[in-house]
């Protein structure tokens, strides 16, 4: 009976770790916490005010490969950082091109560049100038759990180019800032192939 109930098993892990490895396409969605400068600051803020920093994305993307395989992506990104008494949100379009690797079972790692494009910025109380670059390349580093057709996964992500924004205040003073906008974050995701 023992060993009807562990080849049941078995072939039940074996069938996941199956599913996981197919190419397909399927949808994503999740939440990002964004930080600013360094994280340790970063981690004492969330401390204190851990909505401050949330952000989310919805998205879809391809899975091409087994074993070693590419995830290239498209998301809709909605992020929030949160500077002295004012806050930044920011939506964008990303497009990470990820190479994976399929460790063991379920577990899986991946890595590579994520194109970005600022779609919209609001900063509390300012007059922006232009953002810098509407167009930036980062890179997204992370692991993910896939069972079936579900899957979850954290990654990190930063913005490789500087990108700025001109702040300037409302009373038109030459009180003039910048803001960093290189996007430096957590993503969780849940995933879903269709």
């Amino acid at each position: 009976m023992k060993k009807t109930i562990l080849t049941a098993v078995l072939a039940l892990l074996s069938g996941l770790a199956m599913a996981q490895t197919e190419p397909g396409f399927g949808i994503k969605a999740g939440l990002n916490y964004g930080a600013n400068g360094d994280y340790f600051d970063s981690a004492e803020d969330a401390y204190k005010s851990p909505d401050g920093n949330v952000g989310y994305h919805v998205g879809i993307f391809g899975k091409f490969g087994e074993q070693i395989y590419f995830r290239p992506e498209l998301v809709y990104t909605k992020t929030k950082s949160d500077y002295e008494n004012n806050s930044l949100d920011m939506s964008k379009l990303d497009a990470p091109l990820l190479i994976g690797f399929n460790v063991i079972g379920p577990l899986t790692v991946f890595a590579g560049p994520s194109l970005q494009y600022i779609l919209d910025t609001d900063y509390d109380g300012i007059t922006f100038g232009d953002v810098k670059n509407d167009f930036t390349v980062g890179l997204n580093i992370g692991a993910g759990v896939n069972l079936g057709k579900l899957g979850i996964d954290l990654r990190y992500e930063r913005g490789f180019s500087e990108n700025e924004i001109t702040a300037i205040n409302n009373n038109n003073l030459l009180s003039v800032d910048r803001i960093d906008t290189r996007p430096d974050q957590l993503i969780l995701s849940l995933s879903l192939k269709i």
